[in-house]
């Protein structure tokens, strides 16, 4: 089989399952595990770089607005590659590559690929995909194996957290400027971890709320993950943000529990490295040191989360 991955989290998922050299074609973005970098590019974007965050969330609204996708296909060079699956997804309009173009253009490609649209919503939804993508590859047992590993680790935390008399009230911010909910799974990340994630529900879309609103919810940990960005460009982004006056008031603020994590690996993808994102709310909610201990994240994945505040 030769399959074309237009997602990330479906080429890490590919990789996962042992499906990694049936791949023919990934997006830009698709950067993990390393050997996805090797891949030929198909999937680009149109969005200029250097932007900041207000920047982009202006073009993305206007984009959206006049039904255009910020991404593209190079179909010339997809030809060439002779995909018999392509594996895209239905779940972010922003991230999606314009619908009927791609359908029309799906249907030109001399090797006539099955296509298979990805569009998780939950923690459930993220391993039914992970298996589906191992039974379409031959790989339903390593699939299996994975799925029933991660499921593990979620049901561990779960028990752990149970029995927590009194939730702390997280607020999670898939964009900073302006600040949008994060959302789909990411709120039930929050609840297994033991914590109550405020103005957001389990399997609804990231929303855009506003710091008066943020301020009224009284959020005790503030978890900064904006979608696309690392560690480092989010600790970055978050310095050059002016910030509002509600700010220092905020519970979190005061209390110093306002924390920086890579969005881009373990919140935003739906794929398999959500454990460690799980793993990582987990631990910022629940110390087993103090909170200024510098050795207290070293049990997780490196450059993956850090106490801004």
């Amino acid at each position: 089989m030769r399959i074309a991955s237009f997602l990330p989290s479906a080429t890490e998922t590919l990789f996962a399952i042992g499906a990694g050299d049936q791949l023919c074609a990934v997006t830009f973005e698709c950067d993990y595990p390393v050997e996805a970098s090797s891949k030929p590019h198909v999937v680009f974007s149109h969005m200029p770089p250097g932007l900041t965050p207000a920047q982009i969330d202006s073009i993305v609204s206007a984009e959206g607005a006049q039904g255009r996708s910020l991404y593209f296909v190079e179909y010339d060079r997809l030809e060439s590659l002779a995909p018999t699956l392509v594996v895209l997804q239905d779940l972010c309009r922003v991230c999606a590559i314009d619908g009927p173009t791609l359908a029309r253009d799906m249907s030109r490609l001399s090797s006539a690929p099955q296509v298979v649209s990805l569009a998780a919503h939950s923690l459930t939804d993220i391993l039914r995909e992970i298996e589906l993508l191992g039974d379409i590859t031959g790989c339903a047992t390593q699939a299996r194996a994975l799925t029933q590993s991660l499921a593990e680790r979620i049901e561990h935390i779960r028990a752990a957290r149970s029995g927590i008399q009194r939730r702390k009230r997280v607020l999670c911010l898939e964009w900073l400027d302006p600040p949008f909910l994060g959302g789909h799974w990411v709120p039930e990340m929050a609840l297994i971890a033991g914590a109550d994630p405020i103005l957001c529900s389990p399997a609804t879309k990231s929303v855009r709320t506003t710091w008066q609103q943020i301020a009224a919810a009284d959020p005790e940990v503030i978890v900064l993950m904006p979608c696309g960005f690392n560690l480092q460009q989010t600790i970055d982004q978050f310095h050059a943000l002016t910030l509002p006056p509600e700010w220092q008031d905020l519970p979190a603020v005061r209390a110093g529990e306002v924390y920086a994590v890579n969005g881009s690996a373990y919140f935003s993808r739906h794929g398999p490295r959500f454990i460690d994102g799980l793993e990582i709310l987990d631990a910022i909610l629940h110390p087993a040191t103090d909170a200024a201990d510098p050795t207290r994240f070293a049990h997780l994945p490196a450059d993956s989360v850090q106490r801004v505040s």
